[in-house]
């Protein structure tokens, strides 16, 4: 038995009201947009800027894989760094500490502090407006200000020397209102109608934040701990200033390391070692894109349940 399809457009839907996607003919595409040529124009526009993004990321990735693919070598990840061996490993454990701590410290009060505004306070509260506008204003700020911050405070009054957790502070501060914003904007995008349900139901405030507003947002949310997550993997001003640039594995937060991003700065400045920072940077897309892929799998994953 066939399925009966009606056209929408460039999409359908059986019986079943499943989407069924339908070919369009080029012929098609710009008999829809005769006698609209602004439309026409515009849609050629996106196109082309889709693919001129899309060329120049795959031209960045396949320059940097062309340079570091052949200069890969075993000895590039033993675990204790020497001037011969060049070990990036100790930065790669430096960066996951430092990315996954200043997360732990940045997520929950970025996230709470954006339920706090959209749920509780109210778009008209003055504070929030005050809240918004400073969250505005750090997160334009250049990361050598972070680095020079932290190197001031945490640096030279609180740790009293270069450290693991004087980069983590610096990194959760300079990531904060990132989360905050993305989440608050997560959390504005959940229909009004979820939480009238909810309420309708008999749930109370916290419950219909807890279960029913937060899981909707959740995809938005990790959207916003993704480009954290990018941020911190990639930064390197504000770490060199803070957590050092001593090539080992620290016993403990309070001893001093680099990261993976200063690890390949510190080898291509020099001029010596531009082959292992090559082979540093696959190192470090490759982290980026694993990471990035394990979050978008979560986010499906909640996109499917919710």
């Amino acid at each position: 038995m066939t399925k009966k399809t009606f056209s929408l457009g460039r999409f359908g839907t059986d019986l079943k009201g499943r989407a069924l996607e339908t070919r369009t003919s080029l012929r098609d595409f710009f008999a829809r947009y005769k006698g609209h040529p602004f439309s026409c124009i515009v849609m050629i526009a996106v196109v082309l800027a889709a693919l001129v993004t899309a060329g120049i990321v795959i031209w960045i990735l396949a320059y940097v894989l062309t340079k570091g693919l052949p200069n890969l070598k075993p000895e590039l990840f033993e675990p204790v760094y020497t001037s011969e061996n060049l070990s990036m490993l100790p930065a790669l454990v430096n960066t996951l500490t430092v990315a996954a701590l200043s997360l732990l410290i940045a997520v929950p009060i970025g996230v709470f502090s954006a339920v706090f505004m959209v749920e509780y306070a109210g778009s008209k509260n003055p504070f929030v407006s005050v809240v918004r506008t400073a969250a505005e204003t750090l997160a334009g700020i250049p990361s050598i200000v972070y680095g020079i911050f932290g190197m001031l405070l945490f640096v030279e009054i609180v740790f009293k020397a270069y450290c693991l957790a004087a980069g983590i502070l610096t990194m959760a501060i300079m990531i904060l209102p990132l989360v905050m914003r993305t989440t608050e904007e997560a959390l504005k995008s959940v229909p009004v109608s979820f939480r009238e349900g909810s309420y309708a139901m008999g749930a109370g405030k916290l419950r219909t934040v807890f279960r029913i507003v937060l899981p909707s947002a959740t995809p938005g949310i990790l959207s916003g701990v993704i480009l954290a997550l990018g941020r911190v993997v990639g930064e390197t001003a504000a770490l060199i200033y803070t957590a050092g640039t001593v090539t080992r594995i620290p016993d403990g937060l309070l001893g001093s390391g680099e990261t993976l991003s200063v690890h390949m700065y510190i080898l291509a400045s020099e001029g010596l070692h531009p082959d292992e920072s090559w082979a540093t940077a696959i190192v470090l897309i490759a982290l980026v894109l694993v990471i990035n892929g394990v979050a978008e799998f979560i986010a499906n994953r909640f996109k499917k349940e919710y």
